[in-house]
């Protein structure tokens, strides 16, 4: 109801007073229900699993119209991963394993996907969700945030290395009444508080394996054999809670990651007058127990021996796409496909061999492979498979999709 002190003079309400015994009578007094709110939209986690050398049975699309960058869910096959998970076509993407891709570059979505190993998790909106969204305003990472609850915050995947004075520095205790939940309790300064840690976390997963199946004396047993560093994945209570309550597991691609002893590198190499100066050997390594794509034999004063190539390293991809379990000859032919120019990235043996051990991909943690981490200044190399095209008269629009 408005009032004008201007206007008394040119007329006059009679005056109200509010009975509570009577209620509201006044004529004058009009009471109308405020608007209906829109219905509240809630994302929905897809959670796809798939088996090793499938796909997860979707395609990725973008479309890039200026300011915004949708991503879409487009062709999922019928029996897939995808399709069990409940993605379907239209969808659009707000979350890739619980990182934003809200103003992310469409080769960093693909190339996180292609790396995150047998499981993915989709937060998406419905296109008519999404659109209603946008149109209202609303503010979509909030949106994402409040969908996972008060108190949520990332699993913290940490190396924890012995020392003489305090050994790990932590002790696991059993949760009481709780079979196969753990708590850990940590020494001041210690190595595992150094490496992140804290007094109170929830122990969910120790060098590969689930707590939950473990019992107390088998995992303290699995502590002291652990040798000089033991991998640990933790959570704060709340966040636990925040995962049950949405039936999602707590797994190492969700977790922000603390003194790993091994990481991949990307080299990026210009073709000189005797090419790049490496051979690409294909054999079997027994601490593997499976085929792998070995550098060997880098000259020195080359291209490669500038890069950074290291003689024995093992190849994980060319120009941003996975070729751990191409054939040689493709990827042979990649790589001389790419010209003049070409961008490898490569894993040490130890490197790759820590990671099979915790069975956690080999790149879910390298920057140019993850969400995690901000845009690098340089250009993406190029992919590619993926195409852009079209332009609208109107705005530019980019299309771009990937088969994942």
């Amino acid at each position: 109801m408005r009032t004008s002190t201007g206007c008394q003079d040119a007329m006059e309400f009679p005056r109200f007073i509010f009975n509570p015994k009577e209620g509201i009578d006044n004529p004058a007094l009009v009471i109308t229900d405020d608007p209906e709110p829109d219905p509240c939209v809630v994302p929905r986690l897809c959670q796809l699993k798939r088996l090793k050398d499938q796909n997860f049975g979707f395609r990725l699309r973008m479309d890039s119209i200026r300011p915004l960058r949708l991503y879409e869910i487009v062709d999922v096959r019928p029996w897939s991963p995808a399709e069990q998970s409940g993605l379907r076509d239209g969808d659009r993407v707000l979350e890739v394993n619980e990182e934003s891709v809200d103003s992310v570059d469409f080769s960093r979505v693909a190339r996180t996907i292609q790396a995150c190993g047998l499981h993915l998790f989709l937060l998406v909106l419905r296109r008519e969700e999404y659109e209603q969204a946008v149109c209202s305003g609303v503010d979509l990472q909030a949106l994402a945030k409040a969908s996972k609850g008060e108190g949520w915050s990332k699993p913290r995947l940490c190396h924890v290395i012995r020392d003489s004075d305090h050994s790990l520095g932590m002790t696991v205790l059993p949760v009481d009444g709780q079979k196969g939940r753990f708590i850990i309790s940590t020494v001041t300064d210690g190595p595992a508080e150094k490496a992140g840690v804290l007094t109170g976390d929830r122990l969910m997963w120790i060098n590969g394996v689930t707590v939950s199946t473990l019992p107390h004396t088998t995992l303290n047993r699995t502590l002291k054999r652990s040798g000089g560093s033991v991998t640990v994945l933790v959570v704060d209570s709340d966040t636990q809670y925040c995962y049950a309550r949405r039936k999602m597991p707590i797994l190492p691609i969700l977790a922000k990651s603390s003194g790993l002893p091994h990481t991949a590198k990307t080299i990026h190499m210009v073709k000189g007058p005797d090419g790049y100066g490496f051979l690409l050997r294909q054999e079997k390594l027994v601490s593997l127990q499976w085929i792998v794509h070995v550098l060997r034999e880098v000259d020195v004063g080359s291209p490669a021996e500038a890069a950074g190539m290291e003689d024995g390293d093992l190849l994980l991809a060319i120009n941003g796409e996975l070729v751990e379990t191409a054939l040689h000859e493709d990827i042979v032919k990649t790589v001389r496909l790419s010209g003049n120019e070409v961008t490898l990235t490569t894993i040490s043996i130890p490197g790759r061999e820590f990671y099979r051990e915790r069975d956690i991909p080999p790149l879910s943690f390298h920057e140019q492979f993850s969400l995690r981490c901000p845009e690098s200044r340089g250009e993406t190399p190029p992919i590619t498979q993926w195409d852009q095209a079209k332009k609208d008269s109107t705005h530019t629009v980019s299309h771009k999709t990937q088969e994942v």
